[in-house]
């Protein structure tokens, strides 16, 4: 961990941010940071990147990043000593994404009757169900259940669970999600109980895991995680899919989704719509071949 907390803030136009998230999505290094870009002054046209790098290592490599990017202004805030996960998540509003709810604790008085109500306690996990690829995908499940029912769901990179818990809180038999850490698959399991939802999440470094295989092939998978793991793990996404199966991708900011488009259309995906929210994109694809 680094010795003390700080926040790295960079701001400059749309195509200057998402680049720079793009270079640090492309760096292995860097795969275990955690940032956030939105637009912040539209009229402007100003976008803002927030980086909460968690080791020395990495406010050198991020820091290093930007000090050659003339299109970007960077400034390093040091974090006081305070619980600033517990601080945001009371500030976050409920979403709303098609019949879906997501919600915290503090807004339990303000829950619709109508709606599928999903609450989610992120813990030390990522994922409040707020970001823009999660509300996408949603959004994109919404979309395919007014049509189609998925019997079996995998949810990869699970996170605090939301969207393994959405499946089975809308008629999935099986539910199952993966996270590469373990706190995360206490907390989504913890998730599932609160929820009363038939989920289940396993600690697993991969597809080929025998605790995801055993319930497969699955009618739907969900990969919310990042482009360059999006990308290496198309075949065994499609191997993870029956016949007709549909994958919801994201995790993916705009300018990823030639590439990652490309990975699943040159192993027999068909792409069948794209849901994009501030930067970021999520696309749904079906297994046709």
């Amino acid at each position: 961990m680094s010795e003390s907390a700080v926040q790295i803030i960079a701001h400059g136009s749309r195509d200057a941010t998402e680049a720079r998230v793009a270079a640090w999505d492309a760096d292995p290094l860097l795969e275990g940071v955690t940032y956030s870009i939105l637009e912040e002054d539209e009229d402007r046209g100003i976008w803002r990147i927030d980086a909460f790098p968690t080791t020395d290592a990495e406010v050198e490599r991020l820091v290093t990043s930007l000090k050659g990017d003339t299109a970007l202004s960077t400034t390093v805030e040091d974090l006081a000593d305070a619980d600033w996960l517990a601080m945001s998540l009371s500030g976050l509003p409920p979403v709303r994404a098609g019949r879906f709810f997501v919600y915290g604790a503090h807004d339990q008085g303000r829950v619709p009757q109508n709606t599928v109500n999903l609450k989610i306690d992120a813990g030390a996990a990522f994922g409040t169900g707020h970001h823009g690829t999660t509300v996408g995908c949603l959004m994109a499940f919404d979309d395919l259940l007014k049509r189609e029912r998925f019997e079996r769901v995998l949810d990869v990179g699970a996170g605090t669970g939301v969207l393994a818990i959405a499946a089975a809180k809308t008629g999935s038999r099986v539910a199952v999600g993966t996270d590469i850490d373990a706190p995360s698959v206490r907390i989504a399991n913890e998730n599932a109980a609160l929820n009363q939802a038939k989920a289940s999440f396993v600690h697993a470094s991969g597809l080929s895991d025998r605790k995801v295989r055993r319930h497969g092939p699955y009618d739907l998978v969900f990969a919310n995680i990042l482009a360059p793991p999006l990308v290496a793990l198309a075949q065994d996404i499609k191997e993870a899919l029956q016949l007709e199966g549909v994958a919801i991708l994201s995790g993916l900011l705009r300018t990823q989704e030639r590439r990652v488009t490309a990975a699943y259309l040159s192993r027999g995906f068909v792409l069948e719509r794209r849901i994009r929210r501030d930067a970021w994109s999520a696309l749904v694809l079906r297994r046709k071949g």
